[in-house]
């Protein structure tokens, strides 16, 4: 087994020419790895991201291979996965309006080149879900795109079919989630390409650390709304006066606690199973 590659979170290795896809307890926000992990973090992503590749598996071909043919001690965090030629894309649904996206649309009115109504606030729903891409830098932040330029960098056949694909696996997630009573605000995905030049999909779906969860009954445009992802501890990394420059800052074990508690509430509520350590 060979470790090849280091990300902010996960790992990769290659096993007998598979790949390892090792998602860590460590936890990435804007761009810098805190020195505190989450324990537990990175099965939770995992066995979530496995629910939702076997629930897609009609709409698109993904790269799990198994979910529990690894090494021991990466039991239930890893995935072995075919390789990919992955696609140099960040595929981004939104159907409301947070983070970024959200202050795009406060200069300019549009989103990755969308244009979208005046008048929406924070958390604002959007009339329909909309493809905003950005780049998929290997060093610094992502930048936004806009289709065209997809369809310049991929050609028009494979941005409409990653278009749509994103969407529709939003839409879908997000059908199931808010019966669960759990708002899809974004996500993000990631494709490639198989031995045969098959599109797949790859790496997590539907996240908490990919997407922006927020609870049905507690949804209110024009304020930050309360999150089952990492964006809780953006939000506390912010308030502590850090420079978003690394090192990042210790997080302290209260800020460690909720945040475990809510990536686990939203792999419950989602799948409808219990979490076991």
């Amino acid at each position: 087994m060979k470790h090849i590659h280091a990300g902010k979170v996960r790992d990769l290795y290659e096993d007998g020419g598979d790949i390892l896809l090792v998602a860590s307890d460590r936890v990435s926000v804007y761009d810098v790895t805190l020195p505190t992990p989450i324990p537990g973090k990175g099965a939770l992503l995992t066995q979530l991201s496995l629910w939702w590749f076997e629930r897609f598996g009609d709409v698109v071909p993904n790269h799990v291979l198994s979910g529990t043919d690894v090494p021991p001690e990466f039991a239930r965090r890893a995935i072995r996965c075919k390789p990919l030629q992955m696609v140099k894309v960040e595929c981004i649904a939104r159907g409301y309006l947070a983070g970024l996206g959200l202050k795009e649309y406060q200069k300019y009115g549009t989103v990755s080149g969308v244009e979208l109504p005046p008048g929406l606030e924070e958390g604002s729903k959007l009339p329909e879900p909309i493809f905003t891409p950005t780049t998929k830098a290997d060093v610094g932040h992502d930048e936004f795109i806009t289709f065209d330029d997809v369809v310049n960098q991929e050609g028009r056949e494979t941005a409409e079919r990653l278009r749509e694909l994103t969407l529709e696996i939003y839409r879908r997630g997000a059908e199931h989630a808010e019966t669960r009573g759990i708002l899809v605000a974004d996500t993000k995905l990631e494709f490639g390409r198989d031995a045969d030049g098959m599109l797949t999909l790859a790496d997590e779906v539907l996240t908490s650390d990919s997407s922006r969860f927020w609870p049905a009954d507690e949804w209110e445009p024009g304020r930050p709304q309360h999150a089952f992802d990492k964006q809780f501890v953006r939000d506390w990394a912010t308030s502590s006066g850090w420079d978003r420059t690394p090192p990042g800052p210790e997080v302290p074990p209260e800020i460690v606690e909720a945040t475990r508690a809510r990536y686990t509430e939203a792999y419950e509520r989602i799948t409808g199973n219990t979490w076991t350590d």
